[in-house]
């Protein structure tokens, strides 16, 4: 069985991050997993490059659509229509098996997806499958028709990019061999919503991480590592873009923050933030704060929130959260909001705290109640490390995969049946289809 995985980087982003743990899960079960990718960053040798010039120029044109709007709104939207070779590349490799990541920002056109013959599957790091081009589409539910009228365009024309991109989705992919899989409860209630996906089978298998990477390490040593103090409470916060991005919720966390210092937290607590550029004006806060700009490695992110008392994440949307998954691996309790993706990863008051959606005094009040008690914050760190083992492990995932994989190449009329998976794993329980 030869899997190939698509995403646009091997390691650059969160979903990047997720594509790449899952081949190398693969890998190690035996499957014959490769990576085709745009922009590479490691020297795997079974990652591939997409090295034309035709990379280059699809990602400038890709954007052009996007002029026509110049008030829309921040945040990622691409039109895919830009071809650049990717499918001839594809078709070299010869897989029996595709499966799509983030294929975004020019990398596949919607059209050439609709070329692929492989049995796909394709999982969904973010809701641009089944938009009109949004990568979250924050309050709109338009999908879930036809889109048009698009409030990330800023646009009251029925007949915008965004429907302009719908129907080509609709066309384009009428008669795909398509399998869906979605890392939350969420994420694929939204694709079973949506009109071009309602009718396709989804999958709930959640992200996997290394959890001998990912693991606890004592703080003291992981602070004097990071050169971060030892008499504070240290609260991370990151993503990409962390500060930028309003979908990463720091507009919520700054006055939750702001709430317990005028309460006297200001003394105890240390803020440190990863994955944005120094901010051009201060923090407003009276308490310090540290920024440790982009952080690539696995290791130092896990030194980081081994050194940490409390995760933060509150996004208005995830697919998952890779942070939030990350951190609890390392026997970090995270306080989110409740909703998305999140609520598959933090068990309220076990591993954690779910704020009431978007509340921040319910975030400032959940950030209190994992710090102040010594005891309790010992158990939330010792659960946070269990269920993260128990759930995320990336080994797992791939067995998970795997039996999908094997299901959707068995039910090939062509099949004689494809070989077995080596692995040395207990068979985990059978996939079955996303009910709701």
């Amino acid at each position: 069985m030869k899997v190939l995985l698509l995403n646009d980087s091997d390691n650059q982003g969160g979903a990047a991050r997720g594509a790449y743990r899952l081949y190398k899960g693969l890998q190690q079960l035996g499957v014959d997993a490769k990576m085709l990718v745009r922009n590479q960053h490691t020297d795997d040798p079974g990652v591939f490059a997409q090295r034309t010039l035709w990379t280059t120029i699809s990602r400038r044109m890709g954007n052009l659509p996007l002029l026509r709007y110049p008030n829309r709104q921040v945040g990622l939207f691409s039109s895919q229509w830009f071809p650049n070779g990717t499918v001839q590349q594809i078709r070299r490799l010869q897989p029996d098996i595709l499966h799509l990541n983030w294929i975004c920002s020019g990398y596949l056109t919607v059209e050439a997806i609709g070329q692929l013959r492989q049995p796909m599957v394709w999982t969904l790091r973010d809701m641009w499958a089944f938009t009109g081009g949004c990568h979250y589409s924050q309050s709109c539910d338009r999908y879930e028709q036809t889109c048009g009228r698009c409030p990330h365009l800023d646009s009251s024309r029925a007949q915008d990019l965004s429907r302009w991109i719908w129907a080509r989705k609709q066309r384009a992919w009428r008669n795909l061999n398509l399998t869906l899989v979605a890392p939350s409860h969420w994420i694929a209630d939204c694709a079973q919503q949506s009109t071009l996906f309602q009718n396709h089978r989804i999958e709930v298998i959640h992200h996997g991480l290394n959890v001998n990477i990912f693991k606890p390490t004592d703080p003291k040593l992981a602070r004097a590592a990071l050169q971060l103090p030892l008499d504070k409470q240290i609260i991370v916060f990151g993503a990409p873009n962390a500060l930028e991005d309003p979908r990463k919720g720091f507009q919520y966390l700054l006055p939750a923050l702001q709430q317990l210092i005028a309460n006297d937290w200001g003394q105890r607590i240390h803020l440190v933030i990863f994955g944005a550029e120094d901010p051009q004006m201060p923090i407003q806060l009276n308490c310090p704060v540290t920024s440790l700009g982009h952080i690539h490695s696995d290791h130092t992110l896990a030194l980081l929130y081994a050194a940490a008392d409390v995760m933060i994440v509150p996004s208005l949307q995830e697919a998952f959260g890779h942070t939030a998954c990350e951190a609890i691996a390392c026997g970090t309790p995270v306080v989110g909001f409740n909703a998305t993706g999140i609520k598959d990863i933090v068990d309220h008051q076990q591993s954690g705290y779910l704020a009431n959606a978007y509340h921040i005094d319910d975030l400032a009040r959940g950030i209190a109640w994992v710090l102040q008690d010594p005891e309790r914050h010992t158990q939330l760190r010792q659960t946070a490390r269990s269920q993260a083992v128990a759930k995320f492990d990336h080994v797992k995932q791939a067995v998970y995969y795997s039996h999908l994989f094997q299901e959707l190449l068995e039910q090939q009329p062509q099949c004689q049946g494809a070989p077995a998976i080596a692995q040395s794993f207990a068979p985990l329980p059978a996939i079955h289809p996303w009910k709701g």
